[in-house]
């Protein structure tokens, strides 16, 4: 597969908003570079973690910009653009394009339940407006379409869309897309208790917003299975197990804006509806992370 320029752990920084609930770009560009300087080898502002349905488009476009501005491209940027709209899509597409992205990620999100052919007339368009790759993501959870193996091939037929994230939790997705796509077919883990399984399934990279917090257990886990150490990869995962399951099951924003607090670290606020999580859950929270170090 061409045109792939993203492998490893790919993280997804939080969008913190201040007390008045505007967006905090100077927090956020410090964010990001806790992000780059302990090791990501990508960063994707605007997907779950940055909240991208909860965002005006304004404020989706600074935060590209700032994102770009800040990485200065030390690593490659992966920048959300999905919306209800196939024009709209393409309008946040051709900005983060045209502000030096990397490469743009797309989930069909719909109100009306979408045919495969809709789907696939959604990223053409988008595809034919663009000259950097796309990456298409699977996530029933969050954009209420499943996308079948049998869709993602036709997607990877479109001449941008070289990527897939994978993010419905099932491994056997996965196995099905390396046995019947080929093994150089360039697919992303984004369930994280999945992420030692999916890199034996042939993952090139895990797409996570963990690494806001246990950074460098991530990056372990990720080049000892590329060392060959099994037992250092099962070891690295097992010791961030518990985090990867808690941040899924209390939703990926509240969780990393608890969990940097708990850390002595500024995560901002929540935008509403989203709330903080209860005082007994970031003392699991708590617990968890002293476990992990």
């Amino acid at each position: 597969m061409t045109n792939v320029p993203f492998q490893g752990v790919i993280a997804y920084p939080i969008t913190p908003f201040d007390p008045a609930g505007q967006v905090n770009l100077g927090l956020f560009k410090s964010l990001v570079e806790r992000l780059v300087v302990s090791g990501s080898h990508g960063i994707a502002p605007l997907g779950s973690t940055g909240v991208l349905p909860y965002l005006r488009d304004e404020e989706k476009e600074a935060l590209t910009e700032a994102t770009i501005q800040q990485v200065k491209g030390r690593v490659p940027v992966l920048a959300g653009v999905s919306n209800l709209t196939t024009e709209r899509t393409i309008y946040h597409a051709k900005f983060a394009e045209k502000a030096g992205a990397t490469a743009v990620m797309i989930i069909p999100m719909s109100y009306w339940r979408l045919t495969d052919d809709e789907i696939v007339a959604h990223y053409d368009k988008v595809a034919q407006a663009l000259s950097i790759p796309i990456m298409a993501y699977n996530n029933p959870a969050t954009g209420g379409v499943d996308m079948s193996p049998a869709l993602l091939k036709r997607l990877l037929r479109i001449p941008n869309v070289t990527m897939i994230k994978e993010s419905t939790g099932d491994i056997q997705r996965m196995h099905y897309l390396r046995r019947h796509l080929g093994e150089d077919v360039a697919f992303f883990n984004g369930s994280n208790p999945l992420a030692l399984a999916a890199f034996a399934a042939g993952a090139r990279g895990w797409c996570t917003a963990a690494p806001n917090l246990i950074p460098q257990l991530n990056l372990d886990l990720y080049h000892s299975f590329q060392q060959g150490d099994w037992k250092a990869a099962q070891d690295a995962y097992y010791q961030q197990f518990d985090l990867l399951q808690f941040i899924v099951q209390k939703g990926l924003p509240r969780a990393i804006q608890a969990g940097l607090e708990l850390q002595g670290l500024n995560g901002g606020e929540l935008r509403a509806p989203l709330a903080q999580l209860r005082p007994e859950e970031k003392a699991q929270l708590q617990s968890i992370l002293a476990a992990c170090c």
